[in-house]
């Protein structure tokens, strides 16, 4: 009597611990609340330009970290209007930062509200030499410039989606370029240009947003 008493005692011993493992594996499993965040006043210099070559240290922003980083967890860089991706070749320009990720991206037509879930992993391109994986130049990446008033504006519409450099992902848009991102900047006032807001949601366990 005894003997089955305590194989009794064991098999719910077994059992608790099986329900307790299962729980907390569960738990593990659950799916984060995504969070639209906005980054704003990431000043971005660079040196040169106006016919002189362009130069000065990328900033580099991690969306795991919500951050500017100085280390190798980056995923995108910004220099003037340049943006970088941490994957992928060096593209042959100065001072760009070592590439030392998989990261990759793509450009989405629609809002940002709209873009629900990651695109096809064909859409995704990466840094290469003499290839910027995000366009340069007005109307070709995420902005439109016009030269009569010197007013440079994000492209209404462009979403970008980022495999960040550990293979996970995220969305952003940018909002401005200029400081505390004023509905009408003052284009005088150069103290004011290379100055990014942006909104983002990060996503680190799933393809939706």
């Amino acid at each position: 009597m005894l003997k089955f008493d305590f194989l009794k005692l064991v098999l719910f011993v077994v059992v608790i611990a099986a329900f307790v493992a299962c729980s907390e594996d569960k738990k593990d499993e659950v799916t984060p609340t995504l969070e639209v965040k906005t980054f704003t006043n990431l000043y971005a210099p660079q040196t040169g330009g106006r016919g002189e070559p362009i130069g000065g240290t990328f900033v580099k922003f991690s969306f795991a970290k919500g951050d500017i980083v100085s280390d190798n967890s980056w995923d995108i860089a910004f220099r003037g209007t340049t943006i970088l991706i941490n994957g992928g070749a060096a593209i042959g320009i100065n001072d760009e930062p070592q590439r030392t990720g998989n990261g990759a991206i793509t450009i989405v037509t629609g809002t940002f509200e709209e873009v629900k879930e990651v695109p096809d992993a064909s859409l995704f391109k990466q840094d290469a030499a003499n290839t910027y994986a995000v366009p340069t130049g007005s109307g070709t990446g995420w902005y439109n410039y016009n030269p009569v008033i010197n007013l440079l504006t994000p492209i209404a519409g462009r979403v970008f989606v980022v495999k960040t450099h550990d293979g996970k992902y995220a969305k952003f848009e940018i909002l401005s370029y200029y400081k505390n991102a004023p509905a009408n900047p003052d284009t005088t006032d150069e103290s004011i240009f290379r100055y990014y807001t942006f909104r983002y949601v990060y996503q680190p366990k799933g393809t939706t947003f």
